[in-house]
């Protein structure tokens, strides 16, 4: 019988973003001084609620667009926790790798949903454009996770971009839906907002192309057929 932390999710983290860096000296000084009552779990419940939150300011950004604003600060409160809660378990050497691993990335996924969900319940950008944003988004989440699996490589950023640097783009396109208003530049019933999600939801889909056919054929070559 396996002992169970042989169970646990044994990868290779990739991250090459353009930010890597500078974040990871930030969350080094952060995780050094942070409270003994700020525990992992403590930091994911606070993303949950701080994507939740990021979920309302979009809702009711339909009455009034100064709602944009709990969403832009529950945007810096979701990085806090979603990017120290796995920080600092090893930063403290309190790793559970399997319970993280699950309970980290379903929560990742609670919080898209709401993300998106927010976004196209908002007046600045379409139900279905959402929608194919949050496809787009698990399709490579389901690409990482396979690959982590069959290759023990986690890729955690794509094309210079990771979480941190959607969160970014996501600030400043929500500054600027409070800026020039839900039906500014509109084409073919497309807002400049449908457009941008749109784009960035085809970019996601493409690297999951690419990813799925790289990998694919480094396993064929690899998983040669017994004669």
């Amino acid at each position: 019988m396996s002992h169970p932390q042989a169970l646990a999710p044994q990868v290779n983290r990739i991250q090459q973003s353009v930010l890597t860096r500078a974040e990871r000296r930030l969350l080094n000084w952060l995780c050094a001084r942070l409270p003994r009552w700020m525990t992992p779990d403590v930091l994911t419940s606070l993303a949950l609620v701080a994507a939740a939150a990021i979920f309302l300011g979009y809702a009711m950004s339909n009455w009034n667009p100064a709602w944009l604003w709990l969403s832009v600060v529950g945007y810096f409160a979701h990085w806090f926790g979603d990017s120290l809660d796995g920080s600092l378990a090893r930063f403290r050497q309190i790793e559970r790798p399997r319970y993280g691993y699950f309970i980290d990335h379903s929560c990742d996924g609670i919080a898209t949903l709401l993300i998106l969900g927010g976004m196209g319940l908002s007046p600045y950008v379409r139900t279905d454009i959402a929608l194919f944003g949050l496809a787009a988004y698990l399709l490579l989440a389901i690409n990482t996770f396979l690959t982590a699996k069959v290759m023990g490589d986690f890729p955690l950023s794509h094309l210079g971009a990771g979480p941190t640097e959607m969160r970014v783009m996501l600030i400043a396109l929500t500054i600027t839906m409070f800026v020039v208003g839900p039906h500014s530049s509109m084409v073919a019933g497309f807002s400049g907002f449908d457009l941008f999600l749109g784009a960035l939801a085809a970019v996601l889909v493409v690297v999951f192309l690419v990813q799925t056919w790289r990998t694919g054929s480094k396993l064929a070559a690899h998983d040669r057929p017994r004669s």
